[in-house]
């Protein structure tokens, strides 16, 4: 398994933003889609399918945990937490994706705030 998290990037847009959902706790798919679309206020809006599968290969590169949680229907529900590694990786693509933007701030694409002028 590999165990530098830079060897994860660059991370897709859906794995990103799966990590960046997971960060505030565990979370079931479903939960995590929702997460997904409100954040972006609709502009990424994977659907399920998309989503399972990046679910199920960020736990296979140890990036995500799961656990069976009981829910309020008796049956058991799988949710997804961060793992220190999966911490890292986001960490590291969330430097990486800032050094981009201030490439294009200091190219005068952006304002100060962070948005085009």
């Amino acid at each position: 398994m590999r165990s530098d998290p830079r060897s994860f990037l660059p991370l897709t847009p859906v794995a990103f933003e799966i990590l960046l959902s997971v960060t505030e706790g565990a979370r079931h798919g479903y939960d995590v889609l929702q997460g997904i679309e409100r954040r972006t206020g609709g502009l990424l809006s994977p659907n399920p399918g998309t989503l399972y599968r990046a679910l199920d290969r960020l736990v296979r590169e140890g990036l995500l945990e799961t656990a069976e949680v009981a829910s309020s229907g008796g049956s058991p529900r799988k949710v997804f937490r961060l793992s220190p590694l999966g911490g890292q990786v986001a960490t590291a693509e969330a430097e990486r994706l800032l050094d981009q933007v201030d490439a294009a701030r200091s190219r005068h694409l952006l304002g100060e705030g962070g948005r085009a002028g």
